[in-house]
């Protein structure tokens, strides 16, 4: 039997379908039998109804030998990307995407609300769209509103033709808490509580896929469509980091760190907060510099031809912190710090080399700043981005780091997602002592 995973992310779409020996849980013996993708036209981001489209494009892709096949579906989306139907999953609204900010005018509202530290104190949070949403609509619109829907859990609706549940990984930023599963009582008495929906482990199943869809497809009707996720939490189970101590570094436009800890931790200061994942939680924070600000000095071609010329044998006299404008949130916490990018070497290799060892450096003090907060140390770390391709600035990660650095073998969002549709959250249950 085969388990299909679907990625919604922010430039476009993926379906990863994984076939595994039944006598082997290892990660190894998931085979990938179909993909699909799609990039996304200009508005089909952040419309519902391009999301549809792109849904059934995507499994018509599959080859038919595939569909008939498959045995657990689960989608994800991308965090915070809501939006409002009625009664019978119709939107009432467009989406608002993750990072959309119109709400922001409402966060007051939340605060002194919601407890200190919560990931709903956000402009682009679930919980601060929701009540933008419930004081802006026009009374018959608001009328119509029966329940709010994260990206994923609209979607996958669609495929079990039920009302739209979530899981706990998409509704920790509408107030969801995560340690007890259950929502908080200072959230149901909020003016939007009947629109919270029903919440699952990411992973369970939620139902069988619809008649409609099974015959539209082809897909047998015991096909269980199973609870989703977020694209940046599917991507670290793509990853095979499974127990604590183990990271993943993303090395793209900015620098993001997760690392995998027995116990939750949360600090607004810099940005932190936990997932639940299974019996574990996943920790992390993100620093602004990183990819863009190379790119922003050296092509992709250029960036390989430099590298070549770098001796990391030898040590490097610069101190930079590259940022491509004023401000910081993570190891580091000052909205007006500077970035120090000189003095500028003669050299472009040697300008380079000062650019990966302060971002390596930064690394290295991102995983120092959790472990003070609570985590464990790291024991090994898998890269994902761009720059997981630079073996040399991997040699030079692992000598800040003092561990194993290696790339993520799989680092599709879709990969992860399959994953979970076919094992849910088992690589992170047990005991971990």
């Amino acid at each position: 039997m085969i388990s299909l995973g679907i990625d919604f992310g922010t430039s476009g779409a993926r379906a990863i379908a994984l076939a595994t020996n039944k006598d082997s849980d290892k990660d190894s013996d998931k085979i990938v039998v179909a993909e699909a993708r799609h990039a996304f036209e200009p508005g089909e981001v952040s419309s519902p109804t391009a999301w549809q489209q792109v849904l059934w494009q995507l499994l018509d892709a599959l080859d038919a030998s595939v569909r008939d096949r498959l045995s657990r579906i689960a989608i994800n989306g991308t965090s915070a990307t809501v939006l409002l139907c009625d009664d019978t999953a119709q939107p009432v609204t467009d989406a608002l995407l993750y990072n959309d900010t119109s709400a922001r005018k409402t966060l007051a509202d939340i605060q002194g609300i919601a407890p200190p530290g919560s990931p709903t104190l956000s402009a682009t949070s679930s919980l601060t769209k929701a009540l933008w949403w419930h004081k802006t609509l026009a009374p018959p619109q608001l009328s119509k509103v029966s329940l709010l829907c994260h990206q994923a859990d609209w979607l996958s609706a669609l495929l079990h033709g039920g009302a739209p549940v979530s899981d706990y990984h998409n509704a920790l930023k509408l107030g969801y808490d995560v340690r007890s599963l259950t929502y908080p009582a200072w959230l149901l008495s909020l003016p939007i509580a009947s629109w919270l929906p029903t919440v699952k482990v990411p992973g369970d199943v939620i139902a069988p896929v619809s008649s409609a869809t099974a015959t539209r497809f082809g897909i047998p009707p015991t096909c269980q469509i199973c609870a989703g996720t977020t694209d940046s939490i599917a991507a670290f189970i793509a990853s095979g980091a499974s127990t604590p101590g183990d990271a993943v570094t993303s090395l793209g436009s900015t620098l993001v760190l997760k690392l995998l800890s027995r116990c939750p931790i949360d600090d607004e200061t810099f940005g932190i907060y936990s997932h639940r994942l299974g019996d574990l939680w996943l920790v992390g924070g993100a620093s602004n510099t990183g990819g863009a600000v190379l790119k922003k000095y050296f092509s992709v071609p250029q960036l390989a031809a430099l590298t070549e010329q770098i001796d990391i044998a030898q040590p490097c006299e610069l101190n930079y912190y590259p940022l491509n404008a004023p401000g910081e949130r993570f190891p580091i916490n000052d909205p007006d710090y500077l970035p120090r990018l000189t003095p500028r070497p003669a050299q472009d290799a040697d300008f380079l080399y000062g650019l990966l060892d302060a971002i390596a450096r930064i690394e290295s003090e991102g995983y120092q700043k959790l472990q003070s907060l609570g985590s464990p140390a790291i024991a090994r770390v898998y890269t994902a981005g761009g720059g997981a391709k630079n073996a040399k600035w991997q040699l030079l990660r692992a000598r800040y780091l003092g561990v194993e650095v290696s790339s993520a073998e799989h680092t599709e969002a879709a990969y992860g997602t399959a994953k979970l549709a076919m094992d849910g959250l088992s690589a992170y249950k047990g005991d971990f002592s």
